[in-house]
């Protein structure tokens, strides 16, 4: 019996799933993967609301599961940019939540991952890009936001070098945002559908990669989470950059509260 063999690649087609008329020259057709984000959007937003409707001392688990992920992505905000940062946790609790969402999404059977396309990606690294250069601008001003490509001590005849390679390296973190996420997941849908194609054609042999795609399933729900947690996480640690001069003093006592924990354990401190 012939068995059709469809690309690995054709999963990440994006396709039109409803057409609407132009607007003033922008294409507004919803395809596959703006169906998934506007999906997302509603997915969480019903989650959250019927997790939290009733606010019980005694969490259920819909609101216990709620709180635990509040908690977690406040705890990253807090440790990684500090105190003045906790002011921006709504944005960073929706980055996680959107890219947590969609990684998720796109593991349910004949689903879209948008978080596959690096477009996509990169507009969310973009866009928190944007958002952390407009923040350390406003709190710090023009000058001593780039006061940071400028470290002191530094020979003038090299400051010229030096802040053209820290430009560089401060503009690619956007990209390497979007990368990183969009390679590992792309990667682990390929890898899935490669396997998904020896199923029927090694017949009752099939079981083998059948029982791979069955661990493949449980690594990417676990890589989905992860991911959305190294995007958050780097996200807040470029936020906790940007107002560096501002929670200087608190990171300062975080430190020495640690240390002063670290010397009642007895565990010897080395620093990084």
């Amino acid at each position: 019996m012939a068995v059709h063999m469809t690309s690995p690649l054709e999963q990440f087609q994006v396709k039109p799933i409803f057409a609407l008329p132009m607007w003033h020259g922008i294409d507004t057709t919803i395809t596959n993967s703006a169906l998934f984000m506007i999906l997302c959007a509603v997915c969480v937003w019903l989650f959250f609301g019927v997790a939290m409707r009733k606010g019980a001392m005694v969490p259920g688990r819909l609101q216990a599961l709620a709180e635990v992920v509040y908690g977690f992505v406040h705890e990253i905000v807090g440790e990684n940019a500090g105190k003045e940062g906790l002011k921006y946790f709504p944005f960073m609790f929706t980055v996680f939540l959107f890219i947590v969402g969609l990684n998720i999404l796109g593991l349910l059977p004949y689903s879209f991952a948008p978080t596959s396309h690096v477009i996509v990606t990169l507009a969310l690294g973009a866009v928190v890009f944007l958002f952390i250069v407009v923040v350390g601008i406003v709190r710090q001003g023009p000058i001593g936001f780039f006061k940071h490509f400028l470290p002191d001590g530094i020979p003038l005849w090299i400051l010229p070098l030096l802040f053209v390679i820290e430009m560089v390296s401060f503009l690619s973190r956007p990209f390497s945002l979007a990368i990183r996420l969009a390679a590992n997941i792309g990667a682990g849908h390929t890898l899935m559908k490669v396997m998904a194609g020896f199923v029927l054609p090694m017949g009752i042999f099939g079981v083998l990669p059948m029982a791979f795609l069955l661990f493949m399933n449980g690594l990417e729900f676990f890589v989905a989470i992860l991911q959305a947690y190294v995007f958050t996480l780097l996200a807040c640690l470029y936020l906790g950059e940007s107002l560096a001069d501002h929670h200087h003093e608190h990171d300062e006592h975080e430190t020495a509260h640690e240390h002063a924990v670290l010397e009642a354990n007895g565990t010897v401190h080395v620093p990084v």
